[in-house]
């Protein structure tokens, strides 16, 4: 391995890597945009178009793991991640251009298009993504050095965010001139070659300085065999979940299919417990490594209980965003202001997760990851009682809530830290992959759900972008996207977090019992 850590990064590098991150806000930011374009400009009914991005977000989590595994396995003279990075920047800008494009096409044909599309954005952004998050640790082996350098990654990241949210409605409606069709057409091109343009800077500044330690010695066939094995008991639930929610979408279904959904999501729940229960009940020594960790994966507590509050956080924190350009638009009247709100809201978000250390100083992560939500929720619930001309104090409780919301991605990847520090002293084995990237899974999984419900939300309210008494009708479910729904979603992250067992006393105990540990097996090495 090289030695780096006596080695400071140049601001140059730390910037140049930063650029990365920006870069993939314009994909990953721009798609909270995405219902609104499926419905009102590419056409598609928000049934759909719900179940569109359920499909596509479900092959989402099974990708990354696939992606990263193929990714250690990368040889070559730029080294393993950098590569990709430079790679996969053509096609994810193209694939970016391409899914606000609205063919000529009959109803079908524009529904295949989507499908085809959507799903090469996200397979590009993965192959894009995975080496990229992977890069920071071959940067540098100083602590110090990755700390900082995943802030700048942070700062990046919001940037890019900010910078397509405030600008994309606006260049929208001013390169459309009114016709919304051309608007994206021609906006979307920009940050394509902007994209670009960003992840060559982050390809050419920065260098992979430390030799990865081999994760495993097996085979790639090997490990994805070892894969699919783990993964039934992940995604069964999140299956049964999605099938569910596809026929709250099929507003035409009759009653019937809507109770065989549910009973299948059921039914996947029990599936799901009764093959944790057969694994966990095996003696350790029939286990390959997979499956040890699997099994310490379904025996963590706080684990499990974090994956749930994963899911509420994600739902809360993207339903909004998803639905502010129905809101905007329908119920105050003011389209033009979308862009204010993005911006405002991202800055709120920024300025929480930096208070949030502060935070974390003067109370527990699940006390404040518990007000966070609360509070986060009861100023998002009180934008039901908005009027459409109080639209001052619309963006007022709005930033407010959101500042709470900005608070819980930060607690949450820091909790899923210390639930695998918990699993390493429990079971004297660290599976920190898997867990993170279930952990990573069940998030994503959230966000999709959160674009799903809105189109669900707004197709059960017979929501029909091209007839005027349909959008009337459906107002109420939009304000209900912007108030109540998040209020019922935080309630719920709140009430989960209460059985969450960790606290900052306990997790001080493991951390000075997996120290000792650790000092014991170097000096018995020694």
């Amino acid at each position: 391995m090289a030695t780096t850590s006596a080695n400071k990064l140049s601001i140059l590098e730390k910037s140049g890597y930063a650029m990365g991150d920006a870069a993939a806000n314009f994909v990953w930011r721009s798609l909270f945009l995405i219902p609104a374009f499926y419905t009102d400009t590419f056409g598609l009914m928000a049934a759909h178009a719900a179940i569109l991005v359920l499909v596509v977000r479900l092959s989402d989590g099974v990708t990354d793991i696939i992606m990263g595994s193929i990714a250690d396995r990368t040889h070559s003279s730029k080294g393993k991640f950098r590569p990709w990075i430079l790679w996969s920047a053509p096609i994810l800008a193209i694939s970016l251009a391409l899914i606000y494009v609205t063919p000529d096409l009959s109803y079908t044909g524009k529904l295949i298009y989507a499908y085809v599309v959507y799903i090469g954005l996200t397979l590009a952004y993965t192959a894009n993504n995975v080496p990229y998050g992977a890069l920071m640790g071959v940067m540098t082996d100083n602590v110090t050095e990755r700390a900082s350098l995943s802030s700048f990654r942070f700062i990046g990241a919001f940037g890019g965010g900010l910078l397509v949210m405030t600008t994309l409605p606006m260049l929208v409606e001013y390169l459309g001139q009114g016709d919304r069709i051309q608007g994206y057409q021609r906006t979307m091109p920009i940050f394509a070659v902007l994209l670009v343009i960003f992840m060559l800077i982050t390809y050419l500044t920065t260098k992979e300085r430390v030799k990865p330690v081999a994760r495993t010695d097996k085979s790639f066939g090997q490990e994805m065999k070892e894969l699919f094995y783990s993964l039934p008991i992940i995604l069964l639930p999140v299956f049964g979940v999605s099938v569910f929610m596809i026929s709250l979408a099929m507003t035409e279904w009759s009653s019937l299919y809507k109770y065989l959904a549910a009973g299948f999501a059921i039914l996947s729940f029990v599936f799901t417990l009764i093959l944790r229960l057969k694994l966990i009940s095996r003696p350790r020594d029939t286990l390959n490594n997979c499956q040890k960790d699997l099994a310490d994966l379904m025996t963590n507590k706080p684990w499990l209980i974090l994956l749930v509050v994963g899911i509420m956080f994600g739902l809360f924190t993207v339903v909004r965003p998803s639905a502010a350009s129905y809101y905007f638009s329908y119920y105050l009247q003011r389209p033009d202001l979308l862009s204010v709100y993005f911006g405002i809201t991202l800055t709120a978000s920024l300025f929480a997760a930096i208070a949030c250390g502060k935070l974390s100083e003067w109370m527990n992560k699940r006390t404040l990851m518990i007000g966070a939500f609360v509070l986060g929720g009861v100023f998002s619930g009180a934008i039901y009682f908005v009027r459409p001309d109080q639209v001052t104090l619309m963006l007022v409780l709005a930033v407010i809530g959101e500042f709470f919301g900005g608070i819980l991605p930060v607690l949450f990847f820091s909790m899923l830290g210390d639930t695998v520090d918990y699993s390493e002293w429990k079971n004297r084995r660290r599976a920190t992959g898997l867990m993170y990237s279930a952990g990573t899974f069940i998030n994503k999984t959230g966000h999709g759900f959160a674009g799903a419900i809105v189109l669900i939300v707004l197709a059960m309210y017979g929501y029909d972008a091209d007839i005027e008494s349909a959008v009337e009708g459906s107002i109420e479910g939009m304000v209900l996207l912007m108030s109540g729904i998040p209020l019922v979603i935080a309630g719920l992250g709140a009430i989960f977090l209460l059985w969450y067992p960790l606290d900052d006393k306990q997790m001080k105990t493991i951390e000075n019992d997996l120290r000792a540990r650790r000092a014991e097996a170097d000096a018995t090495e020694a």
